[in-house]
């Protein structure tokens, strides 16, 4: 096949353009540079494993007939290397979440996890704030409370009843809530984040979103506040309109992560959902040896891409869009 034959298929198939494909081997070489600089290990797990984290809101993916599940994310894989001893450690690599596609999402992606052992909250914000000034030149962070995010609605989101959230989404848009049903809170406040204050969140600079209730943990701590609402030790960062971070002071307690994830699993039955198969390993491992003290981040490395070279779309910062074939 002449290379002008393959030119010609490389485009129909949606190659990316080189330029961009060079930027985008740069940052990666960055973030590699960025974190061995700091003494954090490169690691590679695995993409697929008869074992998974049980989310409620993510779709996963099965190979092999069912037997071995697509990782979301390679945490739980990570985790069991803290267990072992490994330290502070990070990866880049493939993550698949089943039926995601649109601007900012692809059925598979590429992500960037990190985890930092005896570190908390604080840390993970400052080494991703980092992060951001050298791979994007990001001005610095904003922090707001998920409570202040709120404010401006008239509601404390850790207070306030079902049939008020209801309500008050309703009032905003009729149209995109009125086919929704629900009684729980934390599915309202969802609602209402993405309605109202998702779009003024990190509208001039990277903004921090922090203290979700702690119902909304997932893998996170939790601890009281300073109003004694009980809060995740969790955060999101938000930047041009994207949702890019993720970060947690890790739960390290073995007895009350088996708790969530099995509530997560009921909640998937609830929707029509799958059980996904518990990370038993992991559970086994965190009693003993035992998960140390860590914080960990995960982040979109495509939307950083995005970012970085002025994208639309996320199929525009892969090397091949998947949209047509030759």
């Amino acid at each position: 096949m002449s290379d002008a034959t393959i030119a010609a298929g490389a485009e129909v198939v949606g190659v990316m353009k080189m330029e961009t494909l060079r930027q985008r081997a740069d940052l990666l070489d960055k973030t590699r540079a960025f974190f061995k600089q700091r003494g954090f290990l490169e690691v590679e797990t695995p993409l697929a494993a008869a074992e998974a984290i049980p989310e409620q809101h993510i779709q996963l993916s099965t190979i092999d007939d069912g037997r071995r599940v697509l990782q979301a994310s390679p945490e739980m894989h990570h985790k069991r290397l803290l267990c072992a001893g490994a330290g502070s450690l990070f990866e880049v690599t493939k993550s698949f979440r089943g039926y995601e596609v649109g601007r900012l999402h692809n059925p598979e992606f590429t992500i960037l996890e990190w985890y930092q052992v005896d570190k908390g909250l604080d840390d993970a914000i400052a080494l991703t704030e980092a992060l951001f000034q050298t791979l994007l030149k990001a001005p610095p962070f904003r922090r707001t409370t998920y409570r202040e995010a709120f404010g401006p609605l008239g509601i404390d989101p850790h207070t306030a009843m079902v049939e008020e959230l209801r309500e008050l989404a309703l009032s905003r848009s009729p149209s995109a809530v009125e086919p929704f049903e629900s009684d729980d809170r934390d599915e309202w406040l969802n609602v209402l984040l993405a309605l109202c204050v998702e779009p003024t969140l990190g509208v001039e600079a990277p903004e921090v979103l922090y203290d979700y209730p702690a119902t909304q943990a997932s893998l996170a701590k939790t601890v009281v506040d300073g109003e004694g609402a009980e809060v995740a030790q969790r955060f999101e960062v938000y930047w041009r309109g994207m949702e890019l971070a993720n970060g947690y002071e890790e739960l390290t307690d073995a007895v009350a992560l088996r708790r969530r994830l099995e509530i997560a699993n009921t909640q998937r039955v609830a929707a029509g959902w799958p059980v996904v198969p518990m990370p038993e390993r992991l559970l086994s491992e965190m009693v003993d040896p035992g998960l140390p003290p860590c914080a960990g981040v995960a982040i979109g490395f495509d939307r950083i891409v995005m970012l970085a070279t002025g994208a639309q779309s996320i199929g525009e910062v892969r090397a091949f869009a998947e949209s047509r074939r030759v």
